[in-house]
């Protein structure tokens, strides 16, 4: 269940990790000629991962053999069984309604925690290894001689070939241990389901056989099809994935995603909970489906909260900056728009990506396209609901909505039609003297005018035409708005999906306007349907029809659906055509699916089927065209983050005094900073009465430059003492700390925190030194330590700051730094050299470039070397590094900057020096 994204997935797993020594690397060729799986953790160890088998087999095949925790999860689905039997019929539903949701809540909440846990600090396994659990207790270490004993038997019982309990790795042994968690709580999240839809299930008072027959059809053919799902998706992703063994380690293992994988994304958590609904209609009960679509929800929850981070981790991390000498390859948008163009007139690159459009982030009040959008919104909604629903209002907003979706198939149809052939939209504004750009520009607030306007209509007059049931109980209306509601959703989730693949270029045909040449392929939903707009980017307007109950509305979801089939046909198909012709792929991914799960004979109806569909879309096409001169004399022209708390998740909390302080003198603690002049200079503008009194000077470092510190303890510190950085004025008290560190601080010891954040910086921890290196006139020895303040570590703002030491995970101050200053100094033109042209440009981006280096962490893989270089993909995936460089250019230039960092034509970082004040 944790190997869902196919496209993220079809590199070799081992990728991440490419280091091991060479006995390593014999045990990987020997796993591969033995045509075994090999695994790999993440220090690089390789082993043969040994195989395992689903958890239904495991604990219900009779040829599997069977341990103490199967017995105890075969206990406990009993109970529940029992308990359905045993509890009243006054009191089963409401039980077993919080038994279920206890589960899912286990389910999607604790294991997600977990998981969330792994994969952000290593955490699970660094329980493991704190607790040495794994351990051998003969050593000495592992004083817990029964749970090793009984953790041993129970997993090489399950596991009867090549598998030793302590020569498996650590990261193996807690996957296992994991997975016996995740058993329980998957099997009695479904029986509990299940026996609250019988706790809840029956026939309905008055309900004809033939719906009872078709009801019970329906839910069967849902339930077998949600277990086709389940054991296809088990098929491809093995043990491995199904228990997200890739949050522990990696497995030299290539993948084919297909089946059910080509049919839908993510179909464990998508298609593969129809099961629920198809019980909910056997059950004909209300409770179940709407507990059903609860849990559904939470799953969705999981997959966006959990996994897709952790798929985003390891499988797709950004690119790496590009080298100099690099050729950049183009790749094409996805699915049914991409950037090629034919010629005539266009322009031969994309357009600028800054000020888009979509989305309620783009919104821009000062831009004439998103004020007039909002302005006719309000407009037609004020109308709507100030007008009484009469027969005569009814059918004028009727009439506007077929207009307005006459207009947006067929009016911009026109459009786009011409504007592939013969350029004319990009040419009318070339002639008046504009650019490409502004023709784009004026053609994105045209199309995006009437797609809003076309909706807006439309859902006006769904209202006009709705009128709530009298009785929701009755019949089928609460079904109605259920199915109704969930198509809009659908279609909602379809135009996000859309919008995700093919970005604002392609959501606005931008191959219609630019030349860019591409090459074709299919991602995100387009790896499963070649056009999902013809399929189920309409969705919510038969919602709508099924929520109203109108045959007005009806007619309108025919017209749009008919209109926006006649759109992709006469428009978007030729536009395709003529940019790939026979590199577009003729079925899509369901399609394929569909096709393989078919009998032949239905495999060739199907084929036979769309072979006549398309021959007489073909010869209406000629029609047209064959027509097109006649009616040309008579007719005119016609919707990616609390950030402090997301940004730095790992925080030390405020609490009370330690109450083991006695023994331990500040005296013996220090914390100094380790300063070069490559970073760090003093501060000369203090009076020089001032520096004479003090004895030195404050030191002072370039915004965003690492900063290195030495700090100094007794023998008896705890491992748990740390170092946080702070703002000077924010702890009134040198005693405590009452300041959140916010996530900047480091640990001085490593693996004390179960955290990887924490130990990040670390550089060296408890070197004893002799007491006679110290400075304060004691003679007893010390330990040291070194570590760095770099990234999300350092305060990305000016001002002055100071390092605390602190006891035992609390917020006893030991020590406290010398203060130190974060500054940007004012760029002068005065302090630059000029060039042999007179000009400061070469000295102006020289000291530009050190700042961005600083503002990207100096990051070899995205901070660039030359002011030509480009950036790695992370600079454009994560906003901080954007925020830090707009705020460091207005302190240093007293200039603002777009918020966003983008590439240039060729990739590379670049500021438009000419838009800059002198």
């Amino acid at each position: 269940m944790g190997f869902e994204e196919a496209e993220l997935r079809k590199r070799s797993t081992l990728e991440p990790c490419q280091e091991a020594d060479v006995n390593h690397d014999d045990a990987f060729e020997k796993g591969k000629k033995d045509k075994k799986t090999v695994g790999r953790t993440p220090d690089g160890t390789v082993f043969t991962v040994p195989q395992t088998h689903d958890m239904v087999s495991q604990l219900l095949s009779p040829s599997q053999p069977k341990n103490l925790s199967d017995l105890v999860v075969l206990a406990v689905l009993g109970l529940h069984i029992v308990g359905l039997y045993l509890l009243p019929s006054s009191s089963r539903t409401l039980v077993f309604a919080v038994i279920f949701l206890f589960w899912r809540a286990c389910y999607n909440v604790g294991i997600g925690y977990l998981l969330h846990i792994q994969s952000k600090h290593i955490r699970l396994v660094a329980w493991a290894k704190k607790w040495k659990i794994f351990v051998d207790p003969r050593t000495g270490e592992n004083p817990n001689v029964w749970l090793y004993s009984t953790m041993k038997r129970e997993l090489e019982t399950k596991i009867p070939k090549d598998y030793k309990f302590e020569e498996a790795p650590v990261e193996y042994n807690t996957w296992l241990v994991f997975r016996r968690v995740v058993d329980l709580i998957l099997m009695c999240d479904f029986v509990s389901y299940c026996l609250f839809a019988i706790a809840c299930g029956g026939r309905p008072e008055g309900e004809s056989v033939n719906l009872t027959v078709f009801r019970w059809f329906a839910g069967v053919a849902l339930f077998g099809f949600n277990l086709w799902v389940k054991l296809d998706a088990h098929r491809v992703v093995k043990d491995y994935a199904w228990y997200w063994g890739d949050f522990f380690y990696l497995i030299d293992q290539q993948l084919t995603f297909d089946g059910v994988f080509e049919m839908a994304p993510h179909p464990m958590y998508s298609v593969g909970y129809a099961g629920y609904y198809g019980i909910s209609l056997m059950a004909a009960s209300y409770k179940v489906l709407f507990i059903s679509i609860l849990a559904h929800a939470a799953q969705f929850a999981f997959l966006v909260w959990v996994e897709n981070p952790h798929i985003e981790k390891i499988y797709n991390p950004p690119p790496k900056r590009k080298q100099m000498q690099e050729p950049e390859e183009d790749h094409g948008d996805v699915g049914g728009a991409a950037d090629n163009v034919p010629d005539g007139g266009g322009s031969t690159t994309k357009p600028s990506p800054v000020h888009n459009l979509i989305g309620l982030k783009n919104i821009d009040l000062f831009r004439m396209t998103d004020t007039s959008v909002i302005l006719l919104q309000l407009y037609i909604y004020a109308f709507t609901f100030l007008t009484p629903s009469t027969p005569f209002f009814q059918a004028l907003f009727a009439l506007n909505a077929a207009v307005w979706r006459c207009w947006y198939s067929l009016g911009v149809g026109y459009v786009l039609r011409r504007q592939s052939r013969k350029q004319r939209w990009t040419r009318h504004f070339l002639k008046y003297g504009e650019s490409a750009e502004e023709a784009w520009r004026q053609w994105k607030g045209m199309y995006h005018l009437s797609m809003t306007m076309c909706y807006t209509s439309f859902v006006a007059a769904s209202w006009k035409m709705y009128s709530p049931p009298a009785d929701w109980r009755s019949g089928l209306a609460l079904l109605k708005h259920v199915v109704g509601a969930s198509l809009v959703l659908l279609q909602a989730w379809t135009a996000i999906s859309i919008y995700d693949s093919l970005g604002e270029f392609g959501w606005f045909f931008g191959d219609f306007f630019f030349d860019h040449s591409s090459k074709l392929t299919y991602g995100g939903i387009y790896r499963f349907l070649n056009n999902p707009e013809r399929v189920i980017g309409l969705a919510g307007v038969w919602g709508a029809a099924l929520i109203t109950s109108s045959s007005t509305i009806l007619a309108l979801a025919i017209l749009s659906h008919g209109l926006a089939l006649l759109f992709f046909q006469f428009v978007e198909r030729p536009h395709m055509r003529k940019l790939y012709g026979q590199s577009l792929r003729s079925e899509s991914g369901l399609s394929k699916s569909i096709r393989r799960s078919l009998p032949l004979p239905f495999s060739q109806w199907r084929g036979s089927v769309d072979k006549v569909l398309t021959e007489t879309l073909d010869s209406l096409e000629d029609y047209v065209d064959a027509a097109r001169p006649k009616l040309a004399a008579g007719m005119g022209v016609f919707v990616k983050d609390s950030t402090a708390l997301f940004t730095h998740p790992t925080r030390i909390s405020i609490t009370r005094l330690a109450p083991d302080l006695a023994g331990y003198d500040p005296k013996d603690y220090s914390v100094e900073i380790l300063s070069t002049s490559s970073t760090a200079k003093m501060n000369g503008s203090l009076p020089e009465s001032s520096a004479q009194r003090s004895g030195f000077r404050t030191l002072v470092f370039d915004y965003g430059v690492p900063i290195k510190i030495k700090w100094t303890a007794p023998l008896n510190h705890t491992k748990k003492d740390w170092v946080g950085l702070y703002m000077v004025a924010d702890n009134a008290s040198r005693e405590i700390t009452k300041t959140s560190s916010q996530g900047r601080w480091v640990a001085t010891n490593r693996d004390q925190y179960n955290s990887i954040i924490s130990d990040q910086g670390i550089f060296v921890s408890d070197t004893r030194v002799s007491g006679m290196e110290r400075k304060d006139g004691e003679s007893k020895d010390f330990l040291s330590g070194q570590m760095v303040f770099a990234g999300d570590k350092l305060w990305w703002t000016t001002g002055v700051f100071e390092f605390r030491y602190h006891h035992n995970g609390k917020h006893n101050v030991m020590a406290i730094s010398l203060p130190f200053e974060i500054r940007i100094d004012k760029f002068k033109e005065d302090d630059i050299e000029v060039d042999e042209s007179g000009l400061v440009r070469d000295g102006f981006q020289e000291a530009l470039l050190q700042l961005v280096r600083n503002c990207f962490d100096r990051d070899p893989d995205i901070a660039p070397n030359t002011i030509d270089e480009a950036f790695g993909g992370l600079v454009e995936r994560e906003g901080k590094f954007a925020k830090r460089v707009v705020y460091a250019v207005h302190r240093m230039y007293e200039i603002w900057l777009l918020g966003k960092l983008t590439h240039s034509a060729d990739g590379a970082l670049g500021l438009e020096l000419s838009s800059l004040p002198k």
